[in-house]
Protein backbone atom coordinates (compact mmCIF):
# COMPACT_ATOMS: atom_id res chain seq x y z
CA UNK A 1 0.00 0.00 0.00
CA UNK A 2 1.43 3.99 -0.68
CA UNK A 3 2.22 6.22 1.64
CA UNK A 4 1.31 9.75 1.22
CA UNK A 5 2.68 12.50 4.01
CA UNK A 6 0.57 15.19 4.47
CA UNK A 7 1.66 18.31 6.25
CA UNK A 8 -1.20 19.72 7.82
CA UNK A 9 -0.45 23.39 7.88
CA UNK A 10 -1.39 24.91 11.59
CA UNK A 11 -2.94 28.11 10.15
CA UNK A 12 -6.14 25.58 8.90
CA UNK A 13 -6.60 23.63 11.94
CA UNK A 14 -7.20 27.41 14.14
CA UNK A 15 -6.78 30.42 13.88
CA UNK A 16 -8.85 32.38 16.54
CA UNK A 17 -10.73 29.17 16.80
CA UNK A 18 -10.66 25.33 15.78
CA UNK A 19 -11.96 24.92 11.91
CA UNK A 20 -14.23 22.40 12.89
CA UNK A 21 -15.93 21.95 9.52
CA UNK A 22 -12.38 21.64 7.63
CA UNK A 23 -11.46 19.01 10.39
CA UNK A 24 -14.80 16.75 9.89
CA UNK A 25 -14.46 17.23 6.14
CA UNK A 26 -10.86 16.10 6.07
CA UNK A 27 -11.49 13.14 8.47
CA UNK A 28 -13.83 11.83 5.99
CA UNK A 29 -11.27 12.55 3.22
CA UNK A 30 -9.06 10.29 4.49
CA UNK A 31 -10.98 7.53 6.21
CA UNK A 32 -12.11 7.23 2.42
CA UNK A 33 -9.41 6.52 0.44
CA UNK A 34 -8.32 3.50 1.39
CA UNK A 35 -6.22 2.29 -0.37
CA UNK A 36 -3.35 4.76 0.95
CA UNK A 37 -1.67 5.03 4.29
CA UNK A 38 -1.95 8.49 5.36
CA UNK A 39 1.04 10.35 7.86
CA UNK A 40 -0.26 13.73 8.92
CA UNK A 41 2.59 16.07 10.60
CA UNK A 42 0.64 19.27 11.87
CA UNK A 43 2.17 22.53 12.24
CA UNK A 44 1.74 25.20 14.49
CA UNK A 45 0.45 27.90 12.81
CA UNK A 46 -0.98 31.04 14.61
CA UNK A 47 -0.40 29.62 17.58
CA UNK A 48 2.61 28.85 17.51
CA UNK A 49 4.06 32.50 16.12
CA UNK A 50 1.91 34.03 19.04
CA UNK A 51 4.32 31.42 21.56
CA UNK A 52 7.65 32.70 19.43
CA UNK A 53 6.77 35.94 19.50
CA UNK A 54 6.36 35.97 23.36
CA UNK A 55 9.12 34.46 23.81
CA UNK A 56 11.09 36.89 21.81
CA UNK A 57 9.45 39.50 23.63
CA UNK A 58 10.58 38.17 26.82
CA UNK A 59 14.64 38.24 25.27
CA UNK A 60 14.57 34.31 25.15
CA UNK A 61 16.81 32.75 22.93
CA UNK A 62 15.87 31.19 19.08
CA UNK A 63 16.57 27.66 20.86
CA UNK A 64 13.74 28.42 23.61
CA UNK A 65 11.48 30.27 20.69
CA UNK A 66 12.26 27.23 18.49
CA UNK A 67 11.03 24.82 21.33
CA UNK A 68 7.99 26.37 22.28
CA UNK A 69 7.05 25.74 18.26
CA UNK A 70 7.71 22.51 18.27
CA UNK A 71 5.19 22.09 21.59
CA UNK A 72 2.60 23.81 19.52
CA UNK A 73 2.83 21.30 16.67
CA UNK A 74 1.98 18.53 18.97
CA UNK A 75 -0.86 20.25 21.04
CA UNK A 76 -2.13 20.42 17.23
CA UNK A 77 -0.87 16.61 16.39
CA UNK A 78 -3.29 15.72 19.53
CA UNK A 79 -5.91 17.23 18.20
CA UNK A 80 -6.00 15.56 14.82
CA UNK A 81 -5.09 12.01 16.72
CA UNK A 82 -7.86 11.96 18.72
CA UNK A 83 -10.64 13.06 15.82
CA UNK A 84 -8.73 9.85 14.04
CA UNK A 85 -8.74 7.87 17.35
CA UNK A 86 -5.38 7.73 17.32
CA UNK A 87 -3.43 7.11 20.44
CA UNK A 88 0.03 7.22 19.96
CA UNK A 89 1.74 10.14 18.75
CA UNK A 90 5.43 9.30 17.88
CA UNK A 91 7.93 12.28 19.05
CA UNK A 92 10.60 11.19 17.23
CA UNK A 93 11.58 9.58 14.53
CA UNK A 94 12.35 5.98 15.69
CA UNK A 95 8.82 6.20 17.63
CA UNK A 96 7.30 6.31 14.47
CA UNK A 97 8.73 3.55 12.69
CA UNK A 98 7.37 1.68 15.89
CA UNK A 99 3.88 2.53 15.14
CA UNK A 100 1.79 0.33 12.56
CA UNK A 101 -1.52 1.75 11.40
CA UNK A 102 -2.95 2.95 7.92
CA UNK A 103 -3.27 6.55 9.63
CA UNK A 104 -0.16 7.90 11.77
CA UNK A 105 -0.85 11.66 13.02
CA UNK A 106 2.34 14.05 14.62
CA UNK A 107 3.82 16.92 15.64
CA UNK A 108 7.56 17.89 14.27
CA UNK A 109 9.87 14.93 15.72
CA UNK A 110 12.84 15.47 17.85
CA UNK A 111 13.87 18.71 19.90
CA UNK A 112 16.30 19.81 17.51
CA UNK A 113 16.52 23.63 17.38
CA UNK A 114 15.31 25.07 13.74
CA UNK A 115 14.07 22.10 13.21
CA UNK A 116 10.43 22.37 11.20
CA UNK A 117 6.82 20.47 10.80
CA UNK A 118 7.33 20.84 6.88
CA UNK A 119 11.04 19.37 7.08
CA UNK A 120 9.54 16.56 9.53
CA UNK A 121 7.08 15.79 6.98
CA UNK A 122 9.57 15.84 3.87
CA UNK A 123 12.18 13.60 5.70
CA UNK A 124 9.03 11.31 6.30
CA UNK A 125 8.07 11.07 2.89
CA UNK A 126 11.59 10.77 2.15
CA UNK A 127 12.06 7.06 4.31
CA UNK A 128 8.81 6.23 3.70
CA UNK A 129 9.43 6.61 -0.54
CA UNK A 130 5.49 8.07 -0.01
CA UNK A 131 3.77 8.65 -3.45
CA UNK A 132 3.27 12.16 -2.91
CA UNK A 133 4.42 14.61 -0.02
CA UNK A 134 1.39 17.16 0.14
CA UNK A 135 1.48 20.21 1.79
CA UNK A 136 -1.95 21.78 2.51
CA UNK A 137 -2.08 25.26 3.60
CA UNK A 138 -3.92 28.61 3.51
CA UNK A 139 -3.06 29.69 -0.01
CA UNK A 140 -4.13 27.63 -2.81
CA UNK A 141 0.08 27.52 -4.17
CA UNK A 142 2.71 29.23 -5.29
CA UNK A 143 2.45 32.32 -6.60
CA UNK A 144 4.89 34.89 -8.99
CA UNK A 145 4.04 37.21 -5.97
CA UNK A 146 2.11 37.82 -2.63
CA UNK A 147 -1.17 37.61 -3.46
CA UNK A 148 -2.52 39.75 -0.59
CA UNK A 149 0.37 42.20 -1.50
CA UNK A 150 0.18 41.80 -5.98
CA UNK A 151 -3.11 41.78 -7.19
CA UNK A 152 -1.54 40.61 -10.56
CA UNK A 153 0.39 37.75 -8.55
CA UNK A 154 -0.66 34.66 -10.86
CA UNK A 155 -0.30 31.17 -9.71
CA UNK A 156 2.61 28.95 -10.47
CA UNK A 157 0.98 25.14 -11.26
CA UNK A 158 4.42 23.59 -12.21
CA UNK A 159 7.92 24.02 -10.83
CA UNK A 160 11.10 22.24 -10.82
CA UNK A 161 12.68 21.47 -7.40
CA UNK A 162 15.62 23.25 -8.53
CA UNK A 163 13.64 26.64 -9.77
CA UNK A 164 11.78 26.19 -6.08
CA UNK A 165 14.54 26.11 -3.77
CA UNK A 166 16.78 28.77 -5.88
CA UNK A 167 13.17 30.77 -5.43
CA UNK A 168 13.16 30.68 -1.40
CA UNK A 169 16.99 29.85 -0.14
CA UNK A 170 17.07 34.13 -0.62
CA UNK A 171 14.58 34.04 2.67
CA UNK A 172 16.36 33.99 5.80
CA UNK A 173 14.94 31.20 8.10
CA UNK A 174 13.82 31.97 11.52
CA UNK A 175 11.82 30.10 13.81
CA UNK A 176 7.69 30.49 13.24
CA UNK A 177 8.91 31.61 9.37
CA UNK A 178 5.28 31.84 7.63
CA UNK A 179 5.66 30.40 3.73
CA UNK A 180 4.16 27.84 1.45
CA UNK A 181 7.24 25.46 2.25
CA UNK A 182 10.20 26.03 4.15
CA UNK A 183 13.88 25.81 3.20
CA UNK A 184 14.86 22.88 5.24
CA UNK A 185 11.87 21.15 3.29
CA UNK A 186 12.87 22.00 0.33
CA UNK A 187 16.79 21.05 0.98
CA UNK A 188 15.30 17.20 1.57
CA UNK A 189 12.44 17.37 -1.56
CA UNK A 190 14.78 18.33 -4.02
CA UNK A 191 17.99 15.76 -2.78
CA UNK A 192 15.26 13.23 -2.39
CA UNK A 193 13.60 13.86 -5.93
CA UNK A 194 10.17 13.81 -4.03
CA UNK A 195 6.90 14.77 -5.67
CA UNK A 196 5.11 17.80 -3.36
CA UNK A 197 2.05 19.66 -3.81
CA UNK A 198 1.12 22.54 -2.10
CA UNK A 199 -2.69 23.04 -2.35
CA UNK A 200 -5.40 24.89 -0.33
CA UNK A 201 -8.66 23.12 0.73
CA UNK A 202 -10.24 19.66 0.81
CA UNK A 203 -11.97 20.03 -2.34
CA UNK A 204 -8.34 20.01 -3.91
CA UNK A 205 -7.15 17.49 -1.55
CA UNK A 206 -10.05 14.96 -2.78
CA UNK A 207 -8.87 15.59 -6.23
CA UNK A 208 -5.40 14.50 -6.23
CA UNK A 209 -6.35 11.68 -4.20
CA UNK A 210 -8.60 10.74 -7.23
CA UNK A 211 -6.13 11.83 -9.91
CA UNK A 212 -8.31 14.51 -11.07
CA UNK A 213 -7.40 17.83 -11.85
CA UNK A 214 -6.63 20.35 -8.84
CA UNK A 215 -5.76 23.59 -8.22
CA UNK A 216 -2.34 23.90 -6.71
CA UNK A 217 1.38 23.49 -7.39
CA UNK A 218 3.42 20.53 -8.21
CA UNK A 219 6.77 20.33 -7.47
CA UNK A 220 8.77 17.67 -9.12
Amino acid sequence: MQTIVISLGGSIIAQDKINYKFLDKFKKIILKHKKYNFIIVTGGGKTARTYIEAARKEKLSEEEASFLGILTTRLNANLIADIFNQTRIPETHQELKTIKSRIIVCGALGNKSGMTSDANAAEIARDKKAKFFINMTNVPGLFTDDPKTHKNASLIPFITHNDFHNKIKKIKYKAGQHFVLDQKASEIIKKNNITTIILEGNHQLNNVLNNKKFIGTIIS
